[in-house]
């Protein structure tokens, strides 16, 4: 959710961080800020407001120094203020902190260190960190046992990095909930939450797991437990390039990952195949079948769920990972569990799947970030291959996951024939992207509206909700997503004269009974936005989207669905990149 970054090397470290900043903002963009220690001293530069603004000022005020930290924040403690934004520093500026997570006792430590002489600057939880360090670094003069002496403080989840006034060429990392990466160069190194951070300076990495510490120098990387004792890791090379974060023509993030679906459904069917057997035979063997996720990932749960129903006849469970505390107890050595996201980092996520592995279930995943740390945690993966998603709504990485559903359901149930239809249905893509502008007329409408509603049945109820979601994401209208048949149980009384509704209904099974839906909102003064296959005298707006293979509606209906929500974002004139009190991986629960 927030973003951290380190650099140790010989370079001017104000503009490496910077560019780190940048890359990053999608993981938080309420403030942001630096630290560079020089002679003897920490400076640090911070405020309210996004990275361009404050890198101008960074840019122009320090300058010096080969050592240092940055973060961009999305705020969880403490509202959004010069203040509250990272870095922190200690009372008297001798210690600096950057922190991802949450401190659950933080209150109880502010209430101790106070009453010792400490004066807090700001609201967060996060700048106790660095009280605790100098505390403890003035008794001990040592940089990593002052950090174990305060980790042991601490109740609640960290990924935070440190940098010491006295210490030019130290960081000291640390990780318990929360993701943290040391990209390895030549004679330079990094440290950061996220890959894009330093991917265009290294792509040689080191994951941290769970309670480890890292100290990073320019020249040296050493990893231990929190206890002091060392562990060796080997590098891993990742396949992300520095292109692939770009805007390129487009004008924002969002529509260049909308219109790169073309080639990420296909890049998604890359896979291992021992990977996909290993995928497709536990879940044939599984006694117990549950599958697990958050947000849009639901959503693509809840069609996994539908498939494996409706084509393979296998019982599955799909609930939201936050909610995981109704399930756990079922779950035992004969459970398979599957996981999906995007980033690999989601804290509800990651505790649903602890918890589950904790009973002795198997974890069979659904993700992008290679070497995440869902990734690491389970027995087999299944990667999107799309690359960086940088658009904190989910548009590509949810046409990939849908992707590779279809494909384990179609290894499951047998029906080669349909594995064929998938690989060939990127290319009706492209027709829909010709539908564009009249998509943005819709948004038009749209935009006059504060309540949307999206309906659908089957297959299609869970892509009803992933357009409903996508709207709210972008566009702050309240959009409420249902099967179409629960319209009349309560929904009914809210449509009113000019009420939108988008109808999901292409020509399948499901298509007459959700066109009467679609006539009872029309009675009641609704305005009918239909997407189908086939247009009907009920639609005040269609939406074509191409015949393919009824499977596989669902893939091409929900590329509508984004490019609404995108324009109609830009029609009420927000930015669709960076959507209010949202980022882009939810590292906290």
């Amino acid at each position: 959710m927030c973003g951290i970054a380190g650099y140790a090397g010989s370079k001017q470290v104000t503009p490496v961080l910077i560019g780190s900043l940048k890359r990053m903002e999608y993981r938080g963009y309420d403030s942001a800020g630096i630290a560079i220690v020089n002679n003897g001293s920490i400076a640090v530069l911070k405020d309210s407001g996004r990275v361009d603004r404050i890198a101008e000022k960074i840019s122009n005020r320090m300058t010096g120094g080969n050592l240092g930290i940055a973060h961009t924040r999305w705020a969880t403690h403490g509202e959004v203020s010069q203040d509250n934004a990272h870095p922190h520093t200690s009372c008297n500026s001798e210690v600096a902190v950057v922190h991802n997570g949450i401190i659950e006792n933080f209150q109880e430590l502010v209430a101790t260190l106070r009453a010792e002489g400490h004066h807090f600057r700001s609201q967060t939880d996060s700048e106790v960190i660095a009280h605790l360090l100098e505390r403890s670094y003035q008794r001990l003069a040592d940089p990593v046992k002052a950090l174990q002496e305060a980790l042991r403080e601490l109740i609640g989840s960290y990924a935070l990095v440190v940098v010491f006034h006295d210490r030019p060429d130290l960081m000291l990392g640390a990780r318990k909930d929360a993701p943290l990466i040391v990209g390895v160069g030549n004679g330079e190194n990094f440290i950061a939450s996220d890959i894009l951070a330093f991917i265009d300076h290294t792509d040689r990495v080191i994951f941290l797991e769970e309670l480890e510490m890292v100290t990073v120098t320019s020249q040296s990387v050493e990893l231990m437990k929190l206890d002091g004792t060392r562990i060796e890791r080997e590098i891993t090379h990742v396949a992300w390039e520095a292109a692939d974060v770009s805007k390129e023509e487009f004008a924002h993030h969002t529509l260049k990952e909308i219109h790169e679906q073309t080639r990420s459904l296909r890049t998604a069917l890359l896979q291992d195949e021992k990977s996909l057997d290993s995928f497709v035979s536990n879940i044939k063997n599984a006694k117990n079948l549950y599958i697990t996720s958050c947000g849009s990932s639901f959503n693509i749960g809840l069609l996994l769920k539908h498939l494996l129903t409706k084509l393979c006849k296998i019982p599955a469970q799909a609930f939201v990972s936050s909610e995981s505390d109704e399930y756990i107890d079922l779950m035992d050595r004969d459970t398979v569990v599957i996981a999906i996201s995007q980033s690999g980092e989601t804290a509800d996520l990651l505790k649903a799947v602890s918890d589950a592995r904790g009973r002795g279930a198997k974890v069979l995943s659904i993700v992008n970030s290679v070497g995440s740390t869902l990734s690491r945690k389970s027995s087999v993966n299944l990667y999107l291959n799309c690359g960086p998603e940088v658009g904190v709504a989910a548009t590509k990485s949810f046409t990939s996951q849908l992707v590779l559903v279809y494909e384990v359901i179609f290894r499951i149930a047998g029906m080669h024939s349909k594995r064929n239809a998938l690989r060939d249905v990127s290319s009706a893509i492209e027709q829909i992207f010709m539908q564009e502008e009249k998509i943005r007329s819709i948004a038009g409408v749209l935009k006059l509206f504060n309540d949307v509603y999206f309906i659908g049945r089957g297959p299609h109820y869970p892509i009803a909700l992933e357009g409903a979601l996508k709207l709210k994401e972008l566009s702050y209208i309240h959009a409420e997503g249902m099967a179409a048949g629960e319209l009349k149980h309560g929904t009914l009384a809210l449509i009113d004269k000019g009420t939108p509704a988008v109808v999901i209904n292409p020509h399948d099974e499901t298509f007459n009974d959700t066109l009467s839906n679609a006539s009872e909102m029309r009675a009641r003064g609704a305005t009918v936005v239909g997407i189908s296959s086939i247009n009907n005298e009920l639609y005040d707006y269609w939406i074509p989207i191409p015949e393919t293979d009824p499977f596989l509606q669902p893939i091409l209906e929900v590329l509508p669905l984004q490019l609404l929500a995108y324009y109609t974002a830009l029609e009420r004139h927000n930015d669709p990149d960076h959507p209010r009190n949202l980022a882009k991986s939810v590292t906290v629960k």
